[in-house]
């Protein structure tokens, strides 16, 4: 596979390599995106964060799909992860800044602090007041008998799953570290991602301003390709297997 091949090439190159995945990488572990046709947010419109905050009714509502139909919950990491795992395990890549939230990163086994999450995790829950970290198991059992999740058992706040809806600030912390990776970096692997969402989308294009070479892997055209280096269409788990198996 010449794409591989020269996938490759450029990874050998590279000293200070961020990867930085979007849905695309997950769909290939059976996680439905949300934008395209047939997505989640064409079944059901997301709830924003204010009207989270203001309407108990609009909170039970969230909870009753996030248990309805958990399908993250089930997913394992398939190649594609595995494979950024690797290269960040030999030290050829630093990190992998990521706007997926089902932590299949993580479970590919890539240390949580290599992994800068963008839009939150929907793996557990958190105090929007106090930040204490909730299981999800034992609040859907609360769910399942009371139909309602209790405010925290610390401060009294609005439990929520640690994921950033629309309307809410993105994490000022994990908005820097990828600052940072992006001005370090001298290769910018951006993976199933439509570059469609900022701020996040602007990254390859800040790698590319800072000097860094810029790859983009996408089934589709994204409006970035004109400045890329070298740009992929075609699945993303057999190609990152077969560039990293290449090395």
């Amino acid at each position: 596979m010449q794409a591989a091949q020269t996938l490759a090439q450029l990874i050998d190159g590279a000293q200070r390599l961020v990867f930085f995945t979007g849905a695309g990488i997950s769909t290939e572990s059976g996680i439905p995106d949300f934008r395209s046709p047939g997505g989640i947010w064409s079944k059901q419109q997301p709830i924003q964060f204010q009207d989270f905050m203001a309407d108990p009714e609009l909170r039970r509502e969230s909870w009753r799909r996030k248990f309805s139909s958990d399908v993250m919950a089930a997913a394992e990491p398939n190649r594609g992860h595995r494979a950024i795992a690797q290269l960040i395990a030999t030290g050829r890549a630093s990190c992998v800044i990521t706007q997926n939230v089902d932590n299949l990163h993580q479970l590919s086994g890539v240390n949580e602090d290599n992994v800068i999450e963008l839009h939150g995790n929907a793996t557990y829950a958190s105090c929007l007041q106090c930040g204490q970290h909730y299981a999800l198991a034992p609040l859907k059992k609360q769910y399942e008998n009371s139909g309602f999740v209790a405010p925290c058992e610390h401060c009294g706040g609005i439990i929520k799953t640690a994921t950033i809806s629309f309307g809410q600030s993105m994490p000022e912390q994990q908005m820097q570290r990828a600052q940072q990776a992006i001005v370090d970096c001298d290769l910018f692997i951006a993976i199933g991602s439509s570059l469609v969402v900022y701020p996040a989308a602007a990254f390859p294009l800040e790698a590319k301003r800072q000097g860094a070479q810029l790859v983009i892997i996408n089934r589709e055209a994204t409006d970035c390709d004109r400045y890329a280096d070298l740009v992929i269409n075609d699945e993303i788990g057999p190609l990152l297997s077969a560039a990293v198996g290449s090395h």
